[in-house]
């Protein structure tokens, strides 16, 4: 099913950097593992989310950010499964050992990216800057907003867990 299927009403920039093979059979895994166990890396949490096709429950290593009490995830990666997933879902689960917590999502609007971005970027450039496509916290701006169609953004509400 293509992003256009899943909500036409949203325009759909199609950047995405697929993980190398290091990623997917090393790093994610050894994340998975440590998050699994509740030793995640400052604030990493594990993202599960129904399959848009499958149904079946996915699982990626994300890394949360809370600003004003309002917690995002940010896809440095682009328009990646998880996101596609998550559009459709329109919630999942972040875990953190054994404890899980449900939410619901909304995708921010571009127009309503900068601030958010910029936020991940100081809290999480070691890990994920290099996907950031020349962009880092102080880019202005105009420079964010031009950038934020790539970016997908979500806020998410775990009041209801």
């Amino acid at each position: 099913m293509d992003t256009a299927t899943e909500n036409p009403t949203r325009p759909v920039v199609e950047r995405y950097l697929e993980p190398d093979l290091a990623t997917r059979h090393i790093v994610n895994p050894i994340m998975k593992a440590l998050i699994g166990l509740g030793a995640g890396v400052r604030g990493g949490r594990l993202l599960h989310v129904r399959g848009r096709v499958s149904g079946d429950w996915q699982t990626v290593p994300v890394n949360p950010l809370t600003i004003d009490g309002t917690t995002y995830l940010v896809a440095p990666r682009g328009n990646t499964h998880w996101v596609r997933n998550l559009r459709v879902a329109g919630g999942g689960r972040l875990q953190m050992g054994r404890h899980y917590s449900d939410f619901s999502a909304v995708e921010v609007l571009d127009a309503d990216k900068a601030p958010v971005i910029r936020a991940y970027l100081n809290a999480w450039a070691m890990e994920v800057g290099k996907f950031f496509d020349g962009i880092d916290a102080t880019s202005t701006d105009t420079e964010l907003l031009e950038a934020a169609p790539g970016f997908p953004v979500f806020a998410i509400d775990t009041s209801a867990s």
